[in-house]
């Protein structure tokens, strides 16, 4: 570690890490992803069951669709490394506990958090506070985006082999970035090695998802406006697609809120699932 300034997580990924607790708590099993390390991570009041955004009922749906994208993309993580992909790139890493998680799949990887400063030095120190160290192939890659800083260059800086191909994730982070932004972001992916894969989620227009959520999506518009860090981009399935092919992949694949309900959602009994047309995922090979 560092001498960077330790300084707390924002709201979301404390909320997102919550949410991940609640669904070991209160949902029925089988559960989507077990992830009760993030909240130690938090350490967070007792009384935090209590809050508003955790009511076990009304954020249902979107816990539901944040656990959903945590295990999707593990089981892609865990399907690529079988095809002999070791690199594996968080981007907004935030309380991510993959690699706590899933030490015996991480362990065969390169595993490359990049986050701001601040939040990285945090997370590190919590880390080593709460037991679990810091293993050799977990790298922490510390960017301030809003300084430009390039990600691909402070990744190459911490050992991240750019002749190597990767599976790169971003969750909960497009809806913060215009337009050109994540144009931009496509095309420095395109420049990667081929094979690399790398999978994003975006939010459609509210007015698309399902009624029932779509007054909690519009609090949580709000709330971003609020703090400083507003919702700016939206995109339909076909809009995303679209901006993909302007930079041009070998493949890409829509992954539907509907088809991650068919696939770890079925046949339960206490109907959970994420909403349609709400967030959903892109994934694009180089």
């Amino acid at each position: 570690m560092n001498n960077t300034l330790a300084i707390a997580p924002d709201s979301t990924a404390v909320r997102v890490a919550l949410w991940r607790a609640l669904h070991a708590e209160v949902d029925a099993a089988p559960h989507v992803i077990g992830d009760e390390i993030g909240i130690k991570l938090v350490a967070p009041e007792d009384c935090w069951r209590e809050r508003p955004d955790m009511h076990p009922e009304f954020t249902k749906v979107f816990r539901a669709s944040v656990v959903a994208r945590a295990r999707f993309i593990e089981d892609s993580v865990e399907a690529l490394a079988q095809q002999g992909i070791h690199q594996y790139v968080i981007l907004g890493a935030g309380l991510d506990t993959f690699a706590q998680r899933r030490p015996s799949l991480a362990a065969n990887l390169q595993v490359y958090e990049v986050d701001q400063p601040g939040h990285q030095a945090w997370k590190q120190k919590r880390l080593v506070e709460a037991g679990y160290g810091i293993p050799d192939w977990q790298h922490f890659v510390p960017v301030d985006f809003e300084a430009g800083d390039s990600w691909i260059e402070q990744l190459v800086a911490a050992g991240f082999d750019v002749n190597q191909p990767a599976v790169i994730a971003s969750t909960g982070v497009s809806m913060y970035l215009t337009r050109e932004a994540i144009v931009a972001m496509f095309r420095q992916i395109a420049t990667l090695a081929p094979k690399t894969c790398f999978i994003m989620t975006f939010l459609l227009p509210i007015e698309m998802a399902d009624p029932e959520v779509q007054f909690g999506l519009r609090r949580a518009e709000s709330g971003a406006k609020a703090s400083g860090t507003p919702f700016i981009s939206y995109f339909t399935p076909e809009q995303m697609i679209a901006l993909v092919n302007e930079v041009g992949f070998s493949h890409v694949e829509h992954v539907s809120a509907n088809q991650l309900a068919e696939k770890y959602f079925a046949n339960r009994s206490d109907g959970l699932r994420p909403p349609t047309n709400s967030e959903e995922i892109i994934v694009v090979t180089v």
